[in-house]
């Protein structure tokens, strides 16, 4: 699966893109804000991506959800706050909360992959928030 990283915290971005990797993924690329998002959505065509909800410039993740969603690309948004997201969470699968640890991440990425992949999981894991 090609996947996009959406995070200004280098080292938290850093540490996705090793997991994504380790998993079999690739990384189509970072974005740390909304411009560079959009612009690397133009052009890689990523099939998944996980967002943060607040970037360099402000709150702009939602604002990416909502582009990638309207494109029909799934994503998972994570965030320290969780109350950040709207209801609905603008058409994301779900939220993985921070901090969150290299093995639920590990399991919520094993997760998704089947979900892109299949279109049907077992239970989510621990750490992934599902939208309702």
């Amino acid at each position: 699966m090609k996947i996009m990283i959406v995070e200004d915290e280098a080292l938290l971005a850093l540490e996705l893109e090793y997991e994504v990797e380790a998993a079999g993924h690739s990384v189509v690329g970072t974005a740390a804000s909304r411009k560079a998002a959009f612009e690397m959505i133009s052009q890689t065509a990523p099939e998944f991506a996980f967002v943060d909800v607040h970037l360099n410039d402000g709150p702009t993740g939602i604002e990416i959800g909502e582009h990638l969603s309207e494109l029909g690309i799934p994503f998972v948004f994570v965030t320290g706050n969780i109350k950040r997201i709207p209801p609905g969470f603008v058409g994301a699968i779900g939220a993985i909360e921070k901090p969150y640890t290299m093995h639920g991440l590990k399991n919520a990425l094993t997760y998704i992959g089947d979900w892109v992949a299949k279109g049907e999981t077992n239970s989510p894991p621990a750490g992934l928030i599902l939208a309702e």
